[in-house]
């Protein structure tokens, strides 16, 4: 996959009809927090009410076609030094890099937004054994499992801890310096 054709921009309401394809495959939304969206107007609902105001939401797009999402949320007052990440992918794109190269872009344009960030969290299901080695082909490093921490789709579910902090960007300076 050439890393041109892969970009990180904000969502757009006419987004709404890719965005659906991906949002409303199962695969993609198990482990996420949210549901499975299933009609075009909830597309647009979620893209309108929740994409679009989030602090830090962003479309992962091929050919400016939008196949997933990635998020950075800052945490506020005291703990404003950290942000939580989270992303999905059309399960069409799984295992071909997309997202490792959406993550750097996002890691580089976060700490660049927020100059209050030090460390990026990332918490994913035990189970979820892609999204691992995405975190760690990035840099994150794994901190520990977490016994039935996360509440998801009905499930108690155990979840590791990954973090990257602004101290630990490795990558050339070409690999970095994208715009978002």
């Amino acid at each position: 996959m050439e890393k041109s054709r892969i970009s990180v921009r904000p969502f757009k309401l006419s987004d709404a009809e890719d965005f659906l394809t991906w949002a409303s495959d199962d695969q993609v939304t198990q482990c996420l927090r949210w549901n499975t969206i299933y009609t075009i107007e909830e597309a647009l609902k979620y893209i309108q009410e929740v994409a679009i105001p989030h602090p830090w939401r962003r479309s992962i797009c091929l050919d400016d076609r939008s196949i997933g999402y990635i998020s950075v949320k800052p945490e506020s007052g005291s703990d404003r030094h950290r942000a939580h990440v989270g992303y999905a992918i059309s399960s069409e794109y799984w295992g071909q890099g997309i997202v490792t190269v959406a993550l750097k872009i996002a890691i580089s344009s976060a700490f660049k937004e927020f100059p209050l960030l030090v460390r990026l969290e990332a918490l994913v299901e035990e189970e979820n054994k892609g999204s691992q080695r995405v975190l760690e082909k990035v840099g994150f490093l794994k901190e520990g499992f977490l016994r039935k921490y996360g509440y998801n789709k009905g499930k108690i579910r155990d979840m590791i801890i990954y973090s990257f902090l602004v101290t630990d960007n490795i990558w050339l300076p070409e690999d970095s310096d994208h715009d978002s």
